[in-house]
């Protein structure tokens, strides 16, 4: 049982250390990860345009012959 409080100890010791004199973690660079396509600003800007290009062009689809 001793031994088991010493092995904790010593744990505790070396985790408290390694936060005390470890690498600062503000010096590290932020590590940019792969951008979805929703968060690229020029892919919602080209979004946008499609959008309101669509809007003021009016409807794709063709009208249809109702003579009939």
């Amino acid at each position: 049982m001793l031994y088991l409080l010493a092995l904790v100890g010593l744990v505790t010791l070396i985790v408290l250390m390694w936060k005390a004199f470890g690498p600062d973690p503000s010096t590290r660079t932020p590590v940019s990860g792969v951008r979805g396509p929703d968060d690229d600003p020029e892919f919602l800007w080209n979004v946008n345009q499609q959008t309101r290009r669509k809007r003021t062009e009016g409807p794709d689809v063709p009208p249809t012959d109702t003579s009939t």
